[in-house]
């Protein structure tokens, strides 16, 4: 027999894990071993698929503490946005899946009920966690659901309001709930607010080895006539770090800060606190976005979100484009409108990348602001900014916009204030899913008196809308865009102010009109091309307008036409149905005419590249040709 046998490398220990409960049979050495195999296995996984990749490098160590110390899936996990949940993923049964992340048919890039029993809270928007996790320590203590609800939160996501709300809620009612701030100093962008530096004082200025140190002791572990002593050296360095006050006072045991990728810290702590606590605990851990991968951590935005890549390198795969994003014109159009109007101002929320309005900040620093992960206060600074004499452009994906709703009925609307909603990302968005369809702020905006909606059929004249932003002071308005690529038009010089409520007609026909609503309109001319060689031309129409609607426009279309479709990148409730109100008002349907909308199916509609999602909700050119040819009762032959 030979000594070959002994120098077979070891199996991966990630091999051995298939679920949490598998942790559990390691020792300490192992647990540190599976989390260098579970960074690796994140990059080799993120660089197929592309996704959130800075987040969960940074918690891989936390990952592995988390299910190796708690009892998932009875105690629950809740991850704040899910940005981090790949490692997550893996470790919870769904390894074999992990490179299907984001795409059709494949695993969410963030937490999902219906997709694990491991999933106990769906994420996709920052800052729900705390609250999410203190309702299942109540259901327990009514009767519920058994075992520990852990929320594990970032500090760019502490920044909103309410984080705060549920820590203030959590602290009155004093029950078991673990809360985990993970510090990495590195939200999307770098965070922003008083919060922000105060958390970053506590381990630049504060005796960060010493409390290392009192970590690793692990109180618990001690000798019963040791533990007194330790607890009160431990509550002497907090207070020379000024850490505890401000959770303290908000009703929470305070440990921190500690290394969060130092599991010899983490271990000891979290069985600690797990076996001794009572009420609600925050343990504070400062770790790394990006840790552990170079190219990541060199990064500006420590590898956030990245599209396919190579794992030598980090070098990121480019889609070929010719076309500009509708994100960069906005952001161009913005920078030139305000170098004209110094009143010009500009707000975001923790997105001055994603909203492009880092260019408006490299221009005029003083008259952007981001003012972090707080959609409501958001709107109301940027109302605030328009009653004193402003003209704010308050830029926010769709789907954020919803968090700050309240304020843009109740201090932008009601008050007739002039900001500007710049909405990104409208419509389907691809890979991020349900979670960030941009579907409904045609409906709840358009629903309210005063506001003007409009929405940009292509990036030329997402640049003239930005220009009627800036000109109309007579009340709040809106401009909506998708995310992506434009359609490739000649570009103007600079941008017209629209006449407000006025559509324009793209191509003249008979019997049949579709009046298009946003991007839709490319696929709309496609659907005509087709529908030419079967010898219907249907007038197509750029409706630009939403509120106020172009009634003469609709009503002349209506009067000499057989039948009108509507088309938009919304849900129902939008834009189609304001057309069939006005109709319905003018009796018009009393003369015959067949009306139809296409909407967005009532669904939420999960991820894939927005192109399927488009075709999963029947509104690509093709749709549209079968839709024309129905409702005239043309017989559509059946397709190759």
């Amino acid at each position: 027999m030979t000594h070959e046998t002994s120098h077979r490398p070891a199996t991966p220990i990630l091999d051995r894990v298939h679920l949490p409960s598998d942790l559990k049979d390691l020792t300490d050495r192992e647990l540190h071993q599976l989390a260098d195999e579970l960074r690796v296995e994140t990059i080799s996984a993120v660089s197929v698929t592309g996704g959130h990749l800075g987040a969960g490098l940074g918690v891989v160590e936390l990952t592995v503490a988390l299910h190796a110390v708690f009892d998932t899936p009875r105690d629950k996990i809740i991850w704040d946005v899910g940005h981090q949940c790949y490692p997550h993923k893996i470790l919870t049964g769904r390894r074999d899946r992990i490179r299907t992340l984001r795409t059709a048919g494949g695993l969410s890039g963030f937490t999902k009920r219906s997709e694990s029993p491991y999933d106990p809270f769906g994420a996709g928007h920052s800052s729900t966690s705390i609250s999410a996790a203190l309702g299942f320590a109540m259901a327990r203590e009514l009767g519920g659901d058994p075992g520990d609800a852990v929320a594990v939160i970032g500090d760019g996501a502490m920044s909103a309001g309410m984080a705060f709300e549920a820590l203030n809620n959590a602290g009155d009612l004093g029950k078991r709930l673990f809360v985990v701030l993970n510090d990495n100093e590195m939200s999307i962008a770098p965070p922003t607010g008083a919060l922000s530096r105060y958390l970053t004082r506590l381990y630049a200025e504060g005796p960060f080895q010493d409390l290392k140190a009192v970590a690793k002791g692990a109180v618990g572990f001690l000798p019963t006539p040791l533990q007194q002593g330790a607890r009160r050296a431990k509550e002497m360095l907090k207070g020379m770090a000024v850490g505890g006050t401000l959770f303290e006072e908000l009703g929470f045991s305070y440990i921190g800060p500690v290394d969060g990728h130092d599991l010899d810290q983490l271990l000891p702590l979290l069985r600690t606190v797990k076996a001794r606590a009572a009420g609600p605990v925050l343990l504070h851990v400062v770790t790394r976005k990006g840790k552990g991968y170079g190219p990541a951590e060199r990064a500006a935005d420590k590898g956030h979100a990245t599209a396919k890549f190579d794992v030598q390198t980090g070098t990121q795969a480019k889609a070929k484009s010719n076309a500009p994003s509708y994100t960069s014109v906005f952001a161009r159009a913005l920078v030139d409108q305000a170098a004209r109007d110094d009143r010009i101002v500009a707000v975001t929320a923790a997105m001055p990348d994603g909203t492009g309005l880092n260019l408006m900040a490299e221009r005029f620093p003083r008259r952007c602001f981001d003012v972090g992960i707080a959609e409501q206060h958001a709107v109301t600074f940027s109302a605030g900014l328009a009653a004193g004499g402003m003209k704010p452009f308050c830029a926010l994906y769709s789907t954020f916009l919803q968090r700050g709703y309240d304020q843009v009925v109740h201090d932008v609307a009601i008050q007739r204030l002039p900001v500007r909603f710049a909405i990104d990302r409208a419509g389907l968005v691809g890979a991020d899913g349900a979670t960030h369809a941009g579907a409904y702020d045609i409906a709840f905006l358009a629903n309210l008196p005063g506001m003007v909606v409009m929405a940009a059929a292509d990036e030329a004249e997402l640049v003239h809308m930005v220009a009627t932003a800036a000109a109309h002071d007579e009340g709040p308005i809106a401009f909506r865009y998708p995310r992506g690529e434009g359609t490739g038009v000649e570009m103007p010089e600079r941008g017209e102010v629209l006449e407000i409520g006025k559509g324009r007609v793209v191509a003249e026909g008979k019997r049949v009109a579709i009046l298009s609503f946003g991007t839709r309109l490319a696929e709309v001319m496609r659907a005509r091309e087709a529908l030419s060689a079967r010898g219907v031309n249907p007038t197509v129409v750029d409706a630009r307008f939403a509120k106020p609607l172009d009634r003469d426009l609709i009503l002349r279309l209506a009067r000499t036409h057989e039948a009108l479709i509507t088309i938009e990148e919304g849900a129902v409730g939008g834009f189609g149905s304001l057309v069939a109100q006005l109709l319905s008002d003018e009796g018009v349907f009393d003369g015959g005419l067949r009306f139809r909308q296409m909407v967005l199916p009532d669904t939420f509609i999960d991820h894939a590249s927005p192109e399927a999602m488009y075709r999963d909700a029947r509104m690509s050119a093709p749709d549209i040709e079968e839709k024309v040819l129905e409702v005239l009762g043309v017989a559509l032959a059946k397709r190759a």
